[in-house]
């Protein structure tokens, strides 16, 4: 592993506001950076700021790593995961394991791995509604009713189908583990900068997932006489009129992930994840 020159002063502690334990845990790891001359700063997921910080340490699940993700993007901050969670694809290091990995963050014996985000943007007639940028993926899908929409596809200018369906996945390599996954997706490596289209519950369509080469642009519309919604990254739905599409295209902005392991980690953490589904209490 190549060793990084050590460039963080001034560090971000974020926890998400439910996780008790995690309150506790910051305040050890503020403690522990400060004896070691760094500036630290503690707070919880919305609210943190990081603008003029050097990292961001988040301490929770994958649930808090989109949010760190959306927090530290624009900035470039980098990003230390601590899983306190059930699942842990994002994170670096579990929490029994923080001390180790601060111990290496301040020797500088880590690397930077950069993973896409896609831009994502609902017009109406012509006029921009909003924009968004996602690490997982961007869902347009049936609102309430048990009835499929009309989803008209379109990549890169080119007519693909018109999806009758619960819904299309749109999602970067890291959301290919997530919601694409559970539809039947396939697994894509984190450095690539593809993005997947994978529809749900398709009627009558084209079935199999779809991974676009990379710098694609796809524009989706949904045709419905109800309910439809798009969905960023899981967040809270944002209502969709008959007629409304969706642009996706790279972001220009990526999320830096401290990691410890080398390259191959990805592909071994891959069994230990599959064989287990910590949603599941035991």
């Amino acid at each position: 592993m190549v060793e990084k020159k050590l460039a963080f002063r001034k560090v971000a502690i974020g926890t998400h506001p439910k996780f008790q334990e995690a309150f506790r845990l910051a305040e050890k790891i503020a403690y522990h950076l400060r004896e070691e001359g760094l500036d630290t700063v503690l707070g919880v997921f919305p609210d943190l700021s990081v603008a003029d910080q050097d990292l961001l340490i988040a301490l929770g699940g994958d649930g808090t790593m989109l949010r760190a993700g959306h927090l530290c993007a624009p900035n470039g901050i980098p990003i230390l995961g601590i899983n306190l969670g059930k699942f842990g694809f994002l994170t670096e290091s579990d929490r029994s394991e923080w001390e180790e990995a601060l111990d290496l963050l301040l020797k500088g014996e880590f690397r930077i791995e950069n993973r896409m985000m896609i831009e994502v943007t609902q017009w109406r007639g012509g006029e921009k509604i909003g924009e968004w940028d996602a690490l997982n993926d961007a869902v347009i899908s049936r609102g309430r009713q048990v009835r499929p929409i009309q989803l008209e596809t379109h990549v890169d200018g080119r007519f693909l189908s018109t999806y009758v369906a619960d819904g299309i996945i749109l999602a970067t390599p890291t959301g290919s583990t997530a919601y694409a996954m559970a539809a039947g997706g396939p697994i894509l490596p984190p450095e690539l900068h593809n993005i997947l289209l994978v529809p749900v519950a398709p009627h009558l369509s084209i079935e199999r997932a779809i991974v676009l080469a990379e710098g694609t642009e796809i524009s989706v519309t949904a045709h419905t006489d109800h309910e439809a919604v798009l969905s960023i990254d899981g967040q809270p739905s944002i209502k969709l009129k008959s007629d409304d599409y969706v642009e996706v295209k790279a972001s220009q902005h990526v999320v830096h992930f401290i990691r410890f392991e080398d390259l191959g980690y990805f592909y071994r953490n891959l069994t230990p994840h599959m064989n287990r589904n910590p949603s599941i209490d035991k």
